[in-house]
């Protein structure tokens, strides 16, 4: 079984997946009409990494990231999980955790930025429900210039019950006092 593919798009997006997980961008699709010097960084990038580029038109840029502000860059990258759980982002952090928690960011642009945010700030996860919330698109990972490439993005069932929990088990204090 093969891993699953997202899309991710736009210069910054694009160079951080190249930069940080190159073994996991399968595909690299750049505009053949773009040849300015953003563009030839990036195919020089993109040729260090050993990472495929396949010339494409814009239109077909266009179908591919539905007609997002590609920027003539797009890349077909293996999912990633940065953590596999909340526990375990907890357990792994260096000192205090500190955590974002979302609630009723519907938005994939403001979830991006968010997440861009959360990782100007060393935020260790950010936590939203799974439910009636933006998940972690294309559109966000574009919002986001890179940051959905670096801080891990949990999802739980439950929000209120899961900040219980950690405020019940005082988890964020308990552990490094």
């Amino acid at each position: 079984m093969s891993a699953a593919l997202r899309t991710v798009f736009g210069f910054h997006a694009v160079t951080v997946a190249l930069r940080q997980r190159p073994e996991g961008v399968a595909e690299l699709h750049v505009d053949t009409s773009r040849s300015d010097g953003r563009m030839r960084d990036l195919l020089a990038l993109a040729r260090e990494k050993k990472v495929r580029v396949m010339q494409s038109s814009g239109g077909r840029l266009d179908g591919i990231t539905g007609h997002g502000r590609h920027q003539g860059v797009v890349a077909r990258v293996t999912e990633i999980r940065l953590s596999h759980s909340l526990d375990d982002t907890l357990d792994a952090a260096q000192g205090p955790p500190l955590l974002l928690v979302l609630d009723g960011i519907q938005d994939p642009r403001n979830l991006g930025a968010c997440l861009r945010v959360a990782d100007a700030a060393g935020v260790n996860a950010v936590v939203a429900p799974k439910d009636r919330a933006a998940g972690l698109s294309a559109a966000a990972s574009k919002v986001a210039s890179g940051a959905a490439e670096t801080v891990p993005y949990i999802t739980v069932t439950n929000l209120a019950r899961t900040l219980r929990e950690l405020k019940g088990a005082r988890r964020l204090d308990r552990r490094h006092r």
